[in-house]
């Protein structure tokens, strides 16, 4: 159970395959239908690097070569009168696919392998474009 009095600690992962970036319509709330990186909550004891893999294989049956860490991104919803409701904070790593070919299931609706530089035109979360562009400079050394 997610303590909402706290930040939430959660990993992600850009990965690249020809080029394209994988992206998953989250199933679940919050945001659910919105286009997002496979990722999810830290468990005790796991590395972020850890989480960010293990969330791609539970979420999209993807295996990948982590490269790298990119950036942090966070997430505060927050009620009418401005109290937090969520807090989460997101490591986003960049990855490489090794194996397995994506597919839905109750954590991603939808999966689709983007060209990052079309990322913006999707409905995502927060700064996704941002962060795949980030990601692609490790995967793909180059900017996006």
């Amino acid at each position: 159970m997610l303590d909402p009095a706290r930040p939430v600690l959660a990993a992600s992962i850009a990965v690249f395959r020809e080029g394209l970036v994988l992206l998953a319509a989250r199933g679940k709330p919050p945001m659910a239908g919105v286009f997002s990186l496979p990722g999810g909550v830290v468990e005790r004891g796991e590395t972020l690097a850890e989480a960010a893999l293990r969330e791609l294989r539970e979420e999209v049956g993807v295996e990948a070569e982590l490269l790298g860490f990119v950036t942090h991104v966070e997430v505060i919803d927050r009620d009418a009168s401005g109290e937090p409701i969520r807090h989460f904070v997101i490591a986003a790593h960049a990855g490489r696919w090794l194996s397995g070919e994506p597919c839905t299931g109750p954590e991603a609706l939808e999966i689709r392998w983007v060209n990052p530089a079309c990322v913006g035109e999707l409905r995502t979360t927060p700064h996704l474009a941002d962060v795949v562009a980030k990601a692609a400079v490790i995967a793909l050394g180059q900017n996006s």
